[in-house]
């Protein structure tokens, strides 16, 4: 990863930096005008922070970007695997109750928000083809990576093997202890789940590595990089937001891909 200083900083992941007609950034906590306990670039609408302060958020994080405020496009998310288009109609704004979104159309940014779940990206340079989504445990157990890969594998034509994943900052499996509920449908859904599960010293309770599990279902379904940041948004509540960290009294912070105009670089902070 790579780090961007300026009014607002963002990560970069080293697998997408050789590709120059696409824009990713995975934002921090940093950068925005939100007070404790959502200080400061909280993008999330529904945490009790002010209206008006998350909207000036997107707006910094529009002006970061280079676009309109209109022109972030992001999705409802309900913890679920399904994967929205957008395209020259569809763009701008929240586009439904979804997970995730791909396009191939440049210039609209795919904005997806985080406080543990993790952050998928993925880039097709051959079919010049961007797709991100967010999966925490329920996402791993409906197979939301996956999906991802489906989805631009069907609409787009992708192949598999020419995508470059990443796997952003989440809850590590450090910190992340489940009980037995997530921890009977983690067995039952994922194909080697004893790999994800570390036992804990309470009874009946285990660590789950939300990183490695949307990163198998990434190789399974044949992709051919695949990059994880392996950072715990938990340890490090000084850079994210975490909802387990923060005891569920916290802001939202973006994970963002865009595909350039041809010929257009890389547009950075600092």
């Amino acid at each position: 990863m790579q780090y961007h200083h300026g009014a607002v900083p963002y990560y970069t992941f080293s697998s997408f930096d050789a590709f120059p007609e696409l824009f990713h950034a995975v934002f921090t906590r940093h950068g925005g005008v939100s007070p404790r306990p959502w200080h400061s670039l909280n993008l999330g609408w529904s945490v009790g922070d002010a209206p008006e302060r998350v909207e000036e958020n997107y707006r910094r994080i529009a002006a970061t970007i280079g676009v309109s405020r209109e022109d972030l496009t992001t999705t409802w998310q309900v913890h679920g695997n399904t994967i929205l288009v957008a395209d020259e109609t569809h763009h701008g704004g929240s586009l439904g109750k979804a997970d995730g979104l791909i396009t191939t159309t440049p210039r609209i940014p795919l904005l997806q928000r985080y406080a543990d779940c993790t952050p998928i990206l993925i880039y097709d340079p051959a079919r010049r083809a961007i797709g991100i989504a967010h999966a925490g445990w329920q996402g791993v157990v409906r197979r939301t990576a996956a999906a991802l890969v489906h989805a631009m594998t069907e609409v787009f034509g992708c192949d598999p093997t020419t995508m470059v994943a990443a796997v952003g900052p989440a809850i590590g499996p450090c910190c992340y202890e489940v009980g037995p509920d997530v921890i009977e449908a983690i067995r039952a859904s994922q194909h080697q789940p004893e790999r994800l599960l570390r036992p804990s010293e309470r009874v009946g309770h285990a660590y789950l590595d939300l990183w490695q599990a949307n990163a198998s279902q990434l190789d399974d379904m044949g992709v051919g990089s695949i990059e994880v940041a392996a950072r715990c948004t938990s340890c490090h509540r000084n850079e994210f937001f975490s909802h387990r960290g923060d005891a569920g009294r916290t802001g939202r912070f973006a994970a963002v891909m865009m595909l350039q105009d041809m010929g257009t670089g890389r547009r950075t902070v600092g």
